[in-house]
């Protein structure tokens, strides 16, 4: 009868811990998973990056709306009585005028009424100032929009300018100071013939010359 009872008190163990064992895991299994949590770290670190992406596309708008439009531009050959005579670039649909306040402006001696300043100038253009008396080889062009603003003009030995006669084709520098030495030493020239009395200046020179250079 011991021996019985001794059994059912085995098998109540059991069962209890058994009952024990099915309850916790029943919980354990039963229990919600735990959510992770968004870390707000992640979530500034996207905010940024949008913000950052928003500022540069923001600065590149900027520049392109900064940059500069690049223009179209002509060459032009500014000579005569400007204060700078050369070559400049200008602007497409620049006048006459425009080339010659780059090259300085008129001198005291240029004769601005045989110019029309208003005139558009064209790539490659010849744009001379003639001084006040000088006789013209040819008037400058009309206002039609493929002229030119003048052709090659003759240069008057007897009132040119230093700079002008360093424009002359054949002549440089030490020529056409030497031409105005023999002019104020020894007055004005009667023909073109007459710059075989200048030194350096031979017969095959004057030849060539005049076709650029003329006398009163």
């Amino acid at each position: 009868m011991e021996a019985i009872i001794e059994k059912i008190k085995e098998y109540r163990i059991i069962v209890i811990c058994t009952g024990l064992g099915l309850l916790v895991g029943g919980f354990f299994l039963l229990k919600p998973a735990p959510q992770t949590p968004v870390k707000e770290t992640n979530l500034q670190a996207e905010v940024a990056a949008v913000s950052k992406d928003s500022s540069i596309e923001k600065d590149v708008k900027k520049e392109e709306k900064e940059a500069p439009v690049e223009q179209d531009l002509i060459t032009v050959d500014v000579k005569g009585a400007v204060k700078a005579p050369g070559i400049y670039d200008l602007p497409v649909g620049s006048r006459v005028n425009d080339a010659v306040q780059k090259a300085g402006g008129l001198t005291e001696q240029a004769d601005s009424k045989s110019l029309n300043l208003a005139q558009k100038v064209s790539d490659e253009a010849l744009v001379y100032v003639p001084t006040k008396g000088e006789e013209l080889a040819s008037q400058q062009a009309g206002s039609g929009p493929t002229s030119s603003t003048s052709k090659e003009k003759k240069v008057n030995l007897n009132k040119a300018s230093l700079e002008e006669l360093k424009q002359v084709k054949g002549l440089g520098g030490k020529r056409a100071q030497d031409i105005i030495d023999h002019r104020e030493a020894n007055g004005k020239f009667k023909s073109v013939d007459e710059l075989k009395k200048v030194s350096g200046i031979g017969a095959k020179t004057i030849e060539k010359l005049k076709d650029y250079v003329t006398v009163d």
